[in-house]
């Protein structure tokens, strides 16, 4: 990425590197997100004992350490490879591949705009980076929320053009829940009346309904987040029960176990 952070990383701080020199009884990295160089002693590659360090580490391969101590008047950072969870492993990989993503937002802008990366910081990414922790968690907020970048005192056809390509590349998340509708009615007209009653459901937006077989239809809501979905859904099939039993017939919903 051509975003480096200031200065030196955290003691217990999760960072990216990337393998540049293996020794005997060492190996030697780049912190990716900082520009900074790293090392990490045979002791913390893994547990146990170590033959031989390629066996764990290969050169320009990136991996995730924690580190475990600087030497701010010498600029030396002590790091760890066996300390760091497999999820935290994870969880520093997909952050780095969304600030990624959003870097590579600022390209296309930048490109729309006749200026280069750099200028393109300068103008909107920096600004951002002063307000926010990442590029991305700024982003999200463009979209989901329809943040204006121009708030934050970004030139109005650099805000613009930005937020219109982070909204074509990042989309808002969506939850679905799902559930069982069991409805019947024994009069002469008893389809009508559950075609009726659905209709409540049916019509209502992010909502699916699908005939498993009578008396049973399954309803799935999808929504930004499980908050908004449960009261969509606790919505909606109050209605669609309400119906039926106005209507002379009987309902139930049953949750589908695999929700949350």
């Amino acid at each position: 990425m051509f975003y480096k952070k200031q200065g030196l990383p955290e003691v217990n701080e999760i960072v990216l590197c990337t393998v540049k020199k293996i020794l005997f009884h060492s190996v030697f990295l780049d912190l990716d997100e900082y520009g900074k160089e790293g090392m990490v002693h045979i002791s913390e590659i893994a547990p146990g004992r170590i033959r031989n360090l390629r066996d764990f580490v290969k050169e320009n391969k990136k991996i995730v350490c924690k580190v475990l101590s600087i030497n701010i008047e010498k600029g030396h950072i002590d790091l760890s490879l066996r300390r760091v969870s497999l999820s935290q492993k994870k969880n520093k990989l997909e952050e780095y591949k969304q600030e990624e993503k959003a870097e590579n937002i600022l390209k296309l802008a930048s490109k729309d705009l006749n200026l280069s990366l750099e200028d393109m910081y300068k103008e909107a990414g920096y600004i951002i980076l002063e307000n926010y922790p990442t590029l991305t968690s700024c982003f999200q907020e463009v979209v989901n929320s329809n943040f204006k970048l121009s708030t934050l005192k970004i030139k109005k056809n650099i805000a613009d053009k930005l937020e219109e390509h982070v909204k074509d590349k990042i989309k808002p998340p969506k939850v679905s829940i799902s559930g069982t509708l069991v409805l019947q009615s024994n009069l002469p007209n008893g389809i009508e009346i559950i075609k009726k009653s659905l209709k409540h459901a049916l019509t209502s937006t992010n909502t699916e309904v699908l005939y498993i077989g009578a008396p049973k239809y399954r309803i799935t809501v999808t929504a930004p987040n499980y908050k908004e979905a449960e009261a969509n859904m606790k919505n909606i099939t109050t209605l669609v029960l309400d119906s039926i039993k106005n209507l002379n017939g009987t309902g139930d919903f049953v949750r589908d176990d695999r929700n949350p």
